[in-house]
């Protein structure tokens, strides 16, 4: 099998004359065959917003105020109340592969939408590594079990749940668990011999999620080739809680966000065709930032392996 090089790409290439309408028109509403698009909505809420930007962090305790002084006077005003926030500066980040196709080496008619996809998952995968890492960065560890054969792994999260909703006031509303902490945790309930176990061993993630009063529940299986004989998953043994929200408002209270600037033409990315006698350079682009806009409420466990 012949092997493309993936090389970075050439400012000079950036062109009007480079520039693939038509491939570009064909990343609209593409899906990574994995799922990678859902799974990195869910961690990091896609907010579109120019290339420099500004958002509020907002102070957690305001939310929370209670007023007993509420009550207006005959011919006064009401309480005057305030909320503030620290503003924070910020501009989204041109990412982007090249791909060179050899000429020789084109069968079929579809090539170029074929290397388009395989940039685009490449994309998505390094967005979704960012995603995690930034949600390891700001998680606080609530415990480290090993679900092995009597523990009650489902006590262990509402339990992080708790912890999480006391540190920000708003329980989390997504749980994303890796997918080797998911088969540990069904393999401890299926070892024990009680009918509620073995039940809450054989349940979906939608249903897990309405068992912890979460919007959302998502196993992540996602992997990436962390050496050349050896793939790594992103998630692994981690279950992590947090709040977000599907908002196009760049100030609601997201623990993650993903700030994208769509290109002239209204796509998030843009694809670009660089064109020789004897192979062909396409190149994918786009402009974004994950961002930490919150650290409150965001917990985590860690599976331990079986001793």
């Amino acid at each position: 099998m012949t092997k493309i090089k993936t090389t970075a790409a050439n400012e000079n290439r950036f062109t009007a004359g480079n520039y693939s309408e038509a491939l570009t028109a064909f990343t609209v509403g593409w899906k990574s065959p994995d799922n990678l698009n859902d799974i990195l909505d869910f961690i990091a809420p896609p907010v579109p917003v120019g290339r420099r930007f500004e958002f509020k962090t907002s102070d957690n305790a305001q939310a929370f105020y209670s007023e007993s002084d509420d009550v207006r006077s005959i011919g006064a005003e009401f309480k005057r109340v305030r909320y503030d926030g620290a503003s924070i500066n910020e501009k989204t980040l041109n990412k982007g592969l090249t791909i060179r196709v050899d000429h020789d080496e084109i069968a079929d008619d579809d090539w170029q939408e074929r290397y388009v996809q395989m940039l685009l998952q490449r994309l998505l995968r390094n967005e979704l590594r960012r995603a995690v890492a930034a949600l390891e960065t700001i998680a606080t560890l609530s415990a480290e079990p090993q679900w092995l054969d009597n523990e009650n792994p489902d006590a262990d999260i509402r339990q992080m749940l708790l912890e999480a909703g006391n540190e920000s006031g708003v329980r989390p509303n997504r749980l994303l668990i890796g997918e080797i902490a998911w088969d540990m945790r069904m393999s401890c309930l299926e070892k024990q011999n009680s009918a509620v176990a073995f039940k809450a061993s054989a349940i979906a993630q939608d249903e897990l999620a309405q068992k912890f009063l979460l919007d959302g529940c998502k196993v992540m299986s996602a992997r990436y080739q962390s050496s050349p004989e050896a793939k790594a998953q992103i998630a692994g043994r981690n279950v992590y809680a947090f709040f977000a929200q599907n908002s196009i408002s760049k100030d609601e209270p997201s623990n993650l966000k993903r700030f994208y600037t769509p290109m002239e033409e209204g796509t998030p990315f843009r694809v670009y065709c660089d064109e020789t006698a004897k192979y062909t350079d396409i190149t994918v682009e786009h402009y974004s930032s994950i961002v930490a806009t919150s650290n409150l409420g965001v917990r985590k466990i860690t599976v331990k392996e079986g001793e």
